[in-house]
């Protein structure tokens, strides 16, 4: 035999046991239970938005998880919307996503200019709306995988629009957002930071806790330096113009 002929040999031996190892995966079931893994996956955040609807139910984020796995632990007291002073709301869509009574979800034009900003090679603006940050908050973890995170925050945000009532995405959005280090929601923010409730909150404050609201960890609303006084000064004044743009939560 020519060493041609047993390389050929070789070849066909590997190609023989690599078939015969994918007939023992698809014959033993590992595919079938990889699959509906992977399913049950993409099934549980519509299931879980369906039982998150009444507003008896208090869900937690994804962090707020992990603060409990790694025996952490967490403060958030869960309080109604009537219980949340409107200029908090006001100051949160003024901030954050000033469509969003009037999006389905996503903000289309918003994600075009981010479209074309990475097109253009620009530096990508921020095009997540509140919808999408509950998603986000609720069903999703990805943080070193932005993009991949974004296929599947996209679709699901829409979904959310769709079957729940924007009160109850602004509702829950304001229970589990990130306000520091293991706090969670507006209630237990307000008393970490100025000592009262929620529904008590300043034009003022209300600002400095919406402005901390993309970086909790580093912001801190009860001593802003001057450039997030500065940008707690252009929200405080938008809260007050919000008009129709809060129509959705009256």
């Amino acid at each position: 035999m020519t060493e041609a002929d047993s390389q050929t040999e070789g070849e066909g031996m590997a190609s023989r046991r690599t078939r015969a190892s994918l007939a023992v995966f698809w014959k033993g079931g590992w595919f079938r239970r990889v699959l509906l893994v992977a399913v049950a996956l993409m099934l549980l955040p519509i299931a879980l938005t369906i039982l998150y609807i009444p507003s008896f139910v208090h869900p937690i984020s994804t962090l707020m998880v992990k603060d409990l796995v790694t025996l952490q632990g967490y403060d958030r007291k869960w309080v109604p919307l009537e219980e949340i002073a409107p200029v908090l709301m006001n100051s949160v869509v003024m901030s954050e996503d000033g469509q969003f009574c009037s999006h389905y979800g996503v903000d289309l034009a918003e994600l075009k200019l981010v479209i074309d900003d990475a097109i253009s090679g620009e530096k990508p603006r921020g095009a997540s709306t509140i919808t999408m940050q509950t998603v986000k908050n609720l069903y999703l973890w990805l943080r070193p995988l932005e993009t991949a995170r974004k296929v599947v925050e996209l679709p699901l945000a829409i979904y959310v629009d769709l079957v729940m009532p924007k009160r109850r995405i602004m509702e829950i959005y304001l229970n589990i957002a990130e306000w520091g280090p293991n706090i969670y929601g507006i209630e237990a923010a307000a008393q970490h930071y100025f000592g009262k409730s929620a529904k008590n909150l300043t034009p003022r404050q209300a600002a400095l806790l919406t402005v901390a609201l993309p970086n909790p960890i580093t912001r801190n609303p009860a001593k802003p330096g001057p450039g997030l006084r500065r940008l707690a000064n252009v929200i405080e004044r938008r809260a007050s113009r919000a008009g129709g743009y809060v129509d959705c939560l009256q």
